[in-house]
């Protein structure tokens, strides 16, 4: 399907980049790994849990961003991957320090240092999306 009446390859390629339930998806994880970080906020208030105080601030940070993603994935397909790895290590990272405060213990080893790196690459991917997106030059 060509956008205004545009047949050429690219304006179909761009056209089929819009996926809208992955960005209602992305949409949705933004307002949940918000509700989260009020949670962990309000759980390091009310507890000694050494390590809920360093998850919602974590949490607050992508939070924005997935509604971010949900918007430049409309644009760039490469935004969904940036993405997909930005959840998985959000998920192990944050995954492992609320398991030492719940289980007492690891998710597994090496999980937070894996899933810092996979948030380190996520922004990196995103930021190289960002740049290929836009056109900064108008």
């Amino acid at each position: 399907m060509a956008i205004d009446g545009d047949n050429s390859p690219r304006a179909t390629r761009q056209h089929d980049i819009y996926r809208p339930d992955i960005n209602r998806i992305f949409a949705a994880l933004a307002g949940l790994i918000g509700a989260a970080g009020i949670a962990a906020y309000a759980g390091a208030a009310h507890s000694a849990s050494p390590h809920l105080g360093t998850i919602a601030p974590i949490l607050f940070i992508h939070a924005p961003a997935f509604l971010a993603l949900a918007v430049l994935a409309k644009i760039n397909r490469a935004a969904y991957f940036g993405g997909l790895v930005l959840l998985l290590g959000l998920m192990l990272f944050i995954g492992d320090l609320a398991s030492r405060d719940i289980a007492g213990d690891r998710l597994f080893p090496g999980a937070a240092p894996v899933g810092g790196t996979l948030l380190i690459l996520g922004w990196l991917i995103i930021a190289a999306t960002g740049l290929r997106a836009f056109d900064f030059r108008k």
